[in-house]
């Protein structure tokens, strides 16, 4: 262990870490970007040989619903549930309605009922504004939304400790919402905050996200300072070439995310692996760094030349590339071009903003220059 960081081989490893850890602290909140194995970590985490100790919220979590569209006329479109699966065990008897109602309200205007008969759900809004309820079919975000209140419904049944939840020992949270805007994010985390502290540690959490706001809000909402913190955070990292994993430890401040961007962009530069989605992760540094500086705009933190003294064909350039709907799954390299752009503006700003040197790739002697 070296600078409070850990070198896995696997994910199973990291598993068996956590719940180590898990025997000493109530809630283990790990960050990590997409792509680096935190819903296939909850998988190996929740596998605990025959038995049956953790209740998990992931991708898979999501696919337990699913929508029937093939109906008579497309009218009424359910929202269908895989009545095979444990998460639902027990539901019939527990008034979910009522429990999840009471969730959803903080979110959204509809309504909903689930025919336990059929295993579907039928979601209301009063459209014409009479009473009358008026069935819809909600958007993604609402759904995702639904099935979040969903799981925190279920968690509360866990943290009461209801006979049908009596075996959840460990709660396991990955990336609660997708595409939470900030104020979401804020409300989300803070919710789930105030539930996981209900148990008094009797459930022991682990919660993993890429969104740096959930992620810092959750640290400052769960932390307490002094010896006996219940909270212990990491940033989780893979190598590439290695397939290893390292877990970065942090007990003092929340995880300082633009940072950790921050070696990102630079060793995608130092690679030559430059996707067009990179300058959305440099969009973002530039306007954190400039709020923090008292800058009203992100351009205030673009280094001005001789030939472009305002900074406007660096900041047009980001304003332009940076607002493309790119996925991280499926990328796009820049054109080479814009290579040349994004690493200028990067290098600039590593110069003119200066980070401890230890934590970034050796610079070249031509970002020297």
């Amino acid at each position: 262990m070296s600078n409070g960081a850990l070198t896995f081989s696997n994910l199973e490893d990291i598993a068996t870490h956590l719940r180590d850890r898990l025997k000493e602290k109530k809630y283990m909140l790990l960050f990590a970007y997409n792509g680096t194995g935190k819903t296939r970590l909850s998988m190996a985490f929740k596998k605990n040989g025959e038995e049956r100790d953790t209740l998990y919220f992931n991708a898979f979590t999501e696919d337990l619903f699913y929508w029937d569209n093939d109906l008579e006329n497309d009218e009424n479109p359910v929202l269908r549930l895989n009545r095979d699966s444990r998460f639902f065990a027990g539901l019939p008897e527990l008034e979910m309605e009522t429990r999840i109602n009471r969730l959803l309200a903080r979110y959204v205007d509809f309504s909903f009922f689930i025919d336990y008969d059929s295993w579907a759900i039928t979601f209301f809004r009063d459209t014409d504004g009479d009473g009358t309820p008026t069935p819809i079919k909600v958007s993604r975000g609402e759904e995702n939304i639904f099935v979040w209140c969903f799981f925190l419904a279920v968690a509360q049944l866990a943290i009461d400790e209801q006979e049908a939840y009596d075996w959840v020992k460990y709660i396991y949270v990955d990336d609660p919402i997708s595409s939470l805007d900030d104020n979401n994010a804020i409300a989300v985390a803070s919710h789930l905050a105030q539930l996981l502290r209900s148990t008094n540690g009797r459930i022991k959490t682990v919660i993993s996200s890429h969104h740096a706001l959930f992620f810092n809000v959750i640290w400052n909402e769960l932390s307490e300072r002094g010896k006996t913190n219940p909270l212990q955070p990491f940033f989780l990292s893979t190598e590439k070439g290695t397939g290893s994993y390292t877990l970065r430890y942090t007990n003092d401040t929340p995880f300082f995310h633009h940072v950790a961007l921050l070696k990102q962009l630079c060793e995608a530069v130092d690679s030559g692996q430059l996707y067009t989605y990179h300058f959305n992760i440099l969009r973002s540094i530039l306007e954190k760094t400039a709020t923090f500086h008292g800058f009203q705009n992100f351009s205030a933190c673009i280094k001005k030349d001789a030939d472009d003294e305002d900074g406007v064909l660096h900041a047009r350039l980001i304003n332009v590339l940076s607002h493309g709907n790119y996925s991280l799954f499926e990328p796009r390299e820049m054109l080479e071009e814009n290579k040349q752009y994004f690493k200028k503006i990067l290098n600039d700003f590593m110069a003119n903003y200066r980070f401890n040197p230890e934590l970034f790739p050796e610079l070249t002697e031509e970002k020297k220059g």
